[in-house]
């Protein structure tokens, strides 16, 4: 059964724990939609927390039988992965003269609890993205992320060249405008399904935003928190921020080699967009059986000790791709 931190929070009565989940869904849209598979049972006391799956890397095909000839021999293509599943959040330290003093919604343990889950939100976007999973004996950890898992794959769209997407590019005509547009719903239409979000960072999402202005396919709406939500044709444009700790953005703005011609060839701002299916049977997170999917343990300042502790973790967690098709990525967008 899949749950989401909506979910989750219907089944926890601590009034904190209820506003520590609503500080993640507010500040991501990935977690407050990404549904998780709660199947893992833990192995060996918690030592094991790997959840093996299967993913359709290739569809079988189909056709026409003239009459007396066999169908050509094909097969649907599959390979068996496996995650394991790791906690992620962090920890603070609070001074407990501190931890009093102004109101309730400025003091300091609220402030750092509350930038403990912006950081946590931050990384696990990255992971998303970015992950490589920890192979080392006895410290395996974390999972592939959609760079790594779509790279040569049949819903890689642009590896091979560059798309100029910039403002001055697309406003000078109709026609390239058009053109872009043509492009990005030919990226919608790699998956096997109708797309759940595009991925991207600040620069892509106001190209794509653009984009949907100039086709009639912009809209926006509010979700639950009463913060806007835009669309392009209904799927959700999510910028995916920065990594937790820098400013750099989780989906970077780079100069790449993108014909392989040497120095020569290198193309400056060039990003990546990614859409994804969200689903059991296509892209979603993994937890625990009935476990918690997010805690908080809040400083305590009725013991001794002038220093305490306070700690905010999600999971343990990670990310499935079930089909191949359930995720793409467009390569090499010019946007700067």
């Amino acid at each position: 059964m899949a749950i989401t931190l909506a979910d989750a929070k219907l089944n926890t009565q601590d009034d904190i724990d209820l506003t520590v989940i609503d500080e993640f869904r507010k500040s991501s849209w990935l977690l407050d939609n990404l549904p998780f598979d709660d199947v893992v049972s833990p192995a060996g006391g918690g030592a094991t927390l790997t959840y093996g799956y299967t993913r359709l890397i290739t569809e079988r095909p189909a056709q026409f039988r003239p009459l007396g000839t066999e169908y050509p021999k094909a097969q649907a293509a599959r390979k068996r992965f496996t995650v394991d599943l790791s906690p992620l959040g962090g920890a603070f330290e609070i001074d407990r003269v501190l931890a009093n003093l102004g109101s309730a919604a400025t003091n300091e343990v609220t402030f750092q609890m509350g930038q403990t889950i912006k950081s946590a939100n931050a990384f696990f976007s990255d992971q998303v993205i970015n992950g490589k999973r920890i192979t080392t004996p006895g410290a395996e950890a974390g999972f592939d992320g959609l760079d790594k898992a779509l790279a040569g794959s049949t819903t890689e769209m642009g590896a091979g060249a560059s798309l100029d997407w910039t403002g001055s590019a697309i406003g000078e005509s109709a026609g390239r405008a058009n053109d872009a547009i043509d492009v990005l719903d030919e990226f919608l239409a790699l998956l096997d399904g109708a797309p759940s979000a595009i991925f991207g960072n600040k620069k892509t999402i106001a190209r794509v935003r653009s984009l949907a202005r100039r086709a009639g396919y912009f809209s926006r709406s509010e979700n639950s928190f009463g913060q806007r939500v835009e669309t392009y044709n209904g799927v959700a444009l999510v910028d995916l921020g920065d990594k937790a700790g820098s400013t750099n953005p989780v989906i970077p703005i780079e100069t790449r080699d993108v014909d392989g011609a040497g120095a020569g060839g290198n193309i400056t701002g060039l990003s990546d967009l990614y859409a994804v299916r969200l689903g059991v049977d296509g892209f979603h997170g993994v937890s625990t059986l009935g476990g918690q999917l997010v805690r908080q343990w809040l400083p305590d300042f009725t013991t001794a000790g002038a220093v305490k502790v306070g700690e905010v973790e999600l999971g343990p967690v990670a990310v499935a791709l079930k089909a191949t098709k359930a995720a793409a990525v467009l390569r090499n967008i010019k946007v700067q």
